[in-house]
């Protein structure tokens, strides 16, 4: 009976050290593990100490049992170490608790400050007109933090100043579109009302802008021909000349067959007016009109008859108006 039970308490010895070192195992990576986490060194001290009590307890137990000590004595000599693994048991139990709760309580302290945090990164976001990226951060805030009636709020608040915006950007488009008709620059109001189509092709009131530009084009041209007749009816040769001349830029092949005679006879009336000039100036030897009408009828209608009369005589005009000037500087 007493071999028997020598027997068993080797084979429990053999058994217990293994448990002991794996426990005491396990202290030691909870040890490691909260030290790295900055939460004290305890645990990794207790730990290492287990480990090196279990690797010394071990061979000496060992070495007992195969020189024939009793069990009694060797269960006495464990009895310390099962109450230290115990103790083991009840502390990693405990430390475990103590992390959970450790965590929860870092969730609860630092929720407050990570919606702050969010309610910044929003703010930022809308001042530097990021839309996209604010309404992101709100839909975490919303879905995150579930804060969802001041998620709703922002959103809206969001939504209303990036209408502002857009707003903002059509009225200034708008207010160019305006200075560029008013100054009769077609081709810049039609670049603008393009590039405000192109940047929100879904707002109607600037996918209109390029035909409210046109619309003004044509008001313009027909004030331009309602001008240009009224100083036909008035006689006003050089009035409808210079109407004429603004008139090119606007009327189409067809348009202008339809004035091309009216046009033809303007010209010449101007140029029997300054062919008349011309030969009265000259009559009255006032040299430096003649010179003057001869270089007007050269620069303004050079493919005339008159025109080529007129380059034969600049020099000629030219001299005696300043044989006069000359003269009338002695006198």
């Amino acid at each position: 009976m007493e071999g028997q039970a020598s027997k068993s308490a080797r084979a429990s010895s053999t058994l217990l050290y293994p448990l002991a070192l794996i426990l005491a195992l396990a202290l030691l990576g909870t040890g490691i593990y909260l030290a790295a986490r900055g939460q004290g060194w305890t645990m990794l001290a207790t730990g290492a100490v287990s480990v090196i009590a279990v690797l010394i307890a071990w061979p000496i137990a060992k070495s007992l049992g195969d020189s024939g000590t009793v069990c009694g004595g060797i269960t006495d000599a464990m009895t310390p170490v099962y109450e230290r693994l115990e103790q083991f048991s009840v502390m990693l139990n405990e430390l475990g608790e103590q992390q959970l709760l450790s965590d929860r309580a870092k969730s609860v302290a630092y929720r407050e400050k990570d919606r702050e945090a969010l309610r910044r990164a929003i703010q930022e976001d809308i001042a530097r007109r990021d839309w996209e990226g604010a309404l992101v951060l709100v839909n975490e805030m919303d879905t995150a933090f579930g804060y969802k009636q001041e998620a709703e709020q922002i959103r809206e608040d969001i939504n209303q100043k990036f209408a502002d915006h857009i707003r903002r950007q059509i009225q200034a488009g708008v207010a160019l579109i305006d200075r560029h008709t008013s100054s009769q620059q077609w081709s810049a109001a039609f670049r603008e009302a393009e590039r405000l189509s192109q940047q929100f092709p879904t707002i109607e009131e600037v996918r209109s802008l390029a035909n409210e530009v046109e619309q003004r084009r044509q008001a313009f041209k027909a004030k331009l021909l309602e001008d240009y007749n009224d100083r036909i009816a008035a006689k006003d040769t050089d009035g409808a000349i210079t109407v004429v001349k603004k008139l090119d830029f606007y009327l189409t092949p067809e348009e202008a067959v339809g004035i091309q005679e009216s046009v033809r006879n303007v010209f010449k009336d101007k140029i029997n007016q300054l062919r008349d000039g011309l030969a009265e100036a000259i009559h009255q030897s006032r040299w430096t009109e003649a010179h003057k009408i001869a270089d007007e009828v050269v620069r303004d209608f050079p493919n005339t008859l008159l025109a080529k009369e007129c380059r034969d005589k600049l020099d000629s005009l030219k001299r005696r108006a300043q044989d006069g000037q000359t003269s009338t500087a002695g006198v």
